[in-house]
């Protein structure tokens, strides 16, 4: 097996800082891959919270003027994790959220920021940093995806691309007047260059000139490549689709381990689930339901948003309240639906517990407590949290859309069933299913059948990181 440099690129990473999926994947898949033979470091902006987390810390160069100000590249150790850090104060010197400023609005100069950070992606896929010469530049998401753009005008001998798409929905569009401020040149605006809608698109960029396309589930990939899931971009995507490849993601089974687990009370395994009884009248304290073992419990742990279906499961709570049936949820999101749970909580406190934001220690203790956990998402590239779910023995109720279509097994469909689907996303197809799941909670050997199901499911990152390497040493053969 032949080793491989490869640089990833991405704009947030688990444990420093996250704000979605795409943390966990950068933080969890450069450790995979070292067991397939390849040599990752990662690439990401020097936030304030990153530069708190170094251990230790060589520079590698300084420029007095990168995008606007005294620019550092540094080799670190940040959190345990091998990283190299793009320390730009007047960049990425800003406290809170990555992308948006304490009002809430995106920072004004997020195309320059993130253009950095690509342009740094390609200055050391040509070479230009002696220290670490990637075979392969992957980059994740709109952040990094101008990364390939640079190194296609850069006209110069440089690695393999590899974009990964974790969400389509954002795309990083950019007016085109800062075109000559990032250091493209003139000729790369056009539609088929970096040209999208009389905009730079960043995302749309990467997708251009990448020499491949991934996301992260095999129905995902191709969603995407439609009118109706390819937001915008499908003919795109469609027309390289010979280049696109959906792998599914895994999760860090060290983090999500429910018999070594320090966020939950008491340890479990497939062989003895006494610690979910337990982790469940800990989850019923904290988000004051009636402490019942009987009562199903539902958890949720979601950005609270259309996209991710939880107006449906709004509309679904008088089937819930119908049943003996609680609901645990954690998220934020959509100020009107955020309202509206809350104002359900505070209707029925004994039945439904809401808890605004995010606090990873609660997401842990949801995955052991819950005894199903609902994702009704209208699309999901992946999804992460029903990956949890059957790590933990909390039975998946998710929408036949994305990852959630690849990862679960229905229990009408197949014989060793790990969850529930529905399809198409409505109403009443997602109340149905949790109706469904309310019955064979009520049978409990069966719902013991289909936990350990569950649990025996392999939702780590090996085979997936083989499929990473095995595309990474095509794309470093065909240059």
């Amino acid at each position: 097996m032949s080793s491989i440099r490869v640089l990833s690129v991405a704009s947030e990473i688990y444990p420093i800082i996250k704000t979605g999926g795409l943390a966990d994947v950068a933080g969890a898949l450069p450790g995979a891959l070292k067991q397939e033979g390849v040599e990752a470091q990662t690439l990401i902006p020097g936030y304030p919270a990153v530069m708190e987390a170094i251990e230790r810390a060589d520079q590698l160069l300084e420029w007095p003027l990168y995008f606007g100000g005294v620019t550092r590249l540094l080799k670190a150790v940040c959190g345990g994790l091998d990283l190299l850090v793009l320390d730009a104060p007047h960049l990425f010197g800003r406290p809170g959220n990555p992308y948006v400023s304490s009002d809430g609005a995106d920072w004004p100069d997020n195309g320059v920021r993130f253009a950095a950070l690509s342009r740094m992606a390609a200055d050391i896929g040509v070479g230009d940093v002696p220290a670490f010469v990637p075979d392969i530049v992957h980059v994740h998401d709109w952040q990094a995806a101008l990364a390939p753009a640079y190194l296609h005008y850069s006209h110069r001998r440089r690695a393999g691309t590899v974009i990964t798409v974790h969400n389509l929905a954002y795309q990083g569009k950019f007016p085109r007047d800062i075109l000559g401020e990032i250091g493209l040149p003139p000729e790369s605006f056009t539609m088929q260059g970096v040209e999208y809608y009389g905009e730079i698109g960043f995302l749309k960029a990467g997708l251009q000139f990448a020499d491949r396309i991934t996301t992260v589930s095999p129905t995902y990939a191709q969603e995407i490549q439609s009118d109706a899931g390819g937001m915008g971009l499908g003919g795109l995507l469609h027309a390289r689709a010979r280049d696109v490849t959906g792998i599914l993601n895994g999760i860090d089974i060290s983090v999500w381990n429910p018999a070594a687990d320090p966020d939950i009370p008491a340890p479990f395994d497939v062989a003895d689930l006494a610690g979910r009884a337990t982790a469940k009248l800990e989850l019923q304290r904290r988000f004051g339901l009636e402490p019942r073992s009987q009562a199903m419990l539902l958890g949720v742990i979601s950005r609270i948003s259309w996209q991710k279906g939880l107006d449906l499961l709004l509309e679904c709570l008088p089937a819930i309240l119908g049943e003996d049936i609680q609901l645990a949820l954690l998220g934020s999101g959509d100020p009107d639906l955020q309202d509206r749970f809350q104002a359900a909580a505070q209707a029925h406190p004994a039945r439904v517990g809401v808890m605004i934001g995010y606090d990873e220690a609660l997401a842990h203790l949801i995955q052991a407590g819950s005894d199903a956990l609902v994702v009704p998402s209208r699309f999901e590239p992946c999804g992460l949290t029903q990956l949890c779910a059957l790590r933990y023995g909390s039975i998946p109720i998710v929408s036949r859309v994305g990852g959630l279509e690849d990862t679960v097994l229905d229990a009408r469909e197949s014989d060793t069933p790990t969850g529930f689907k529905f399809g198409p996303v409505t109403t009443d197809n997602l109340a149905q299913a949790i109706r469904q799941a309310a019955a064979a909670f009520a049978d409990r050997p069966r719902w013991g059948t289909m936990q350990a199901n569950a649990m025996a499911t392999d939702v780590s990152w090996s085979g997936r990181a083989r499929r990473y390497a095995d595309l990474y040493r095509e794309v470093a053969k065909s240059r």
